[in-house]
């Protein structure tokens, strides 16, 4: 099969309850746009029965199942599912249906009026509890601050790329990306649209808010200095503060004699333990930059294939 002009781009990890309801209304969209299209879904080490259930959508010859060796996370599943990808425009969406697959033909329609490399979305009436939309939230303030690009939503999957990104973002061979954000290094024209949001159709998400916590830092530490720029400031801070402080309890001691803070005792535990602190702190964010530079230094790769699944395999 030659290049397709659509690709759709799904990873999958425990949605076996989901899935046949995702491709009942996936399939007529596609084919309803009038386009060529091919429809990629990544096995991302389900330990439930997704992978079966995606087996038996290979009875159509635009569907591909990518199933990878072990759960590499949902980025490195999208890489995954970029490696193989032929189309001029690949969208990325979830296979929870919160991401309707009814909004795809708006994504390519205004992907190629406007011309754009990159077309993102903003989830209207988001249906989110206020656990998961506060750390997205800190997620979008932290994304437009680092990559300067002023999107409203970051964490919406259901996002359109041209196929010269999605080459770029391959070549890259990164550990711990962040998809959003690495497009925004390798794309000119960037824009987002409003996108209807539902309930989850089935299952539990298997995006807690831990998870979210190791994507913020993810996003952190693979776009930006900035940590190691606020240990550096936040060091320099407290040494004058310490300074000020010595001096103070110095003038103190002599002005009300040693009986002033039960002879200093207090006071030296209270300096003691803000500074132990805060090395403990910085020898952690240190710590994640080392780690990172191994795992790139060792150049394992993101994610294993396994197998894909075909109409003929």
């Amino acid at each position: 099969m030659g290049k397709a002009q659509v690709a759709i781009v799904i990873p999958v990890y425990n949605e076996e309850e989901n899935l046949p309801e995702l491709m009942r209304r996936l399939l007529p969209v596609m084919q309803g746009m009038g386009k060529s299209f091919e429809i990629i879904i990544i096995d991302d080490g389900s330990s439930d029965n997704s992978l079966e259930v995606l087996k038996s959508f290979t009875k159509d010859a635009q569907v591909k199942i990518v199933e990878l060796t072990r759960n590499y996370g949902q980025h490195a599943a999208i890489l995954a599912g970029f490696s193989i990808v032929n189309a001029d425009i690949i969208i990325t969406m979830d296979a929870d249906l919160q991401n309707p697959p009814e909004e795809i033909p708006k994504l390519v329609r205004v992907m190629e009026e406007g011309n754009y490399d990159v077309v993102g979305s903003v989830r209207k009436g988001r249906k989110d509890s206020f656990l998961r939309i506060l750390p997205s939230k800190v997620i979008n303030i932290v994304a437009r601050k680092i990559t300067g690009v002023s999107m409203r939503d970051w964490g919406c999957m259901l996002r359109a790329y041209r196929n010269t990104v999605v080459e770029r973002m391959i070549q890259c061979h990164e550990h711990a990306t962040f998809i959003p954000a690495l497009a925004t290094v390798f794309a000119k024209r960037i824009t987002e649209i409003e996108v209807e949001h539902e309930e989850r159709y089935g299952g539990k998400s298997s995006y807690p808010l831990t998870k979210l916590i190791n994507l913020q830092f993810d996003l952190v530490a693979s776009f930006s200095d900035f940590p190691m720029k606020l240990i550096m400031y936040g060091g320099i801070l407290m040494s004058f503060l310490g300074v000020c402080f010595g001096i103070f309890l110095a003038i103190a001691r002599l002005a009300y004699g040693a009986q002033w803070a039960a002879e200093g005792m207090f006071t030296l535990f209270a300096v003691l333990f803000v500074f132990v602190g805060l090395q403990f702190f910085a020898l952690g964010v240190i710590g994640e930059y080392i780690g990172r530079i191994y795992l790139e230094a060792r150049k394992r790769p993101e994610y294993v294939i396994e197998k894909v699944h075909t109409e003929s395999s």
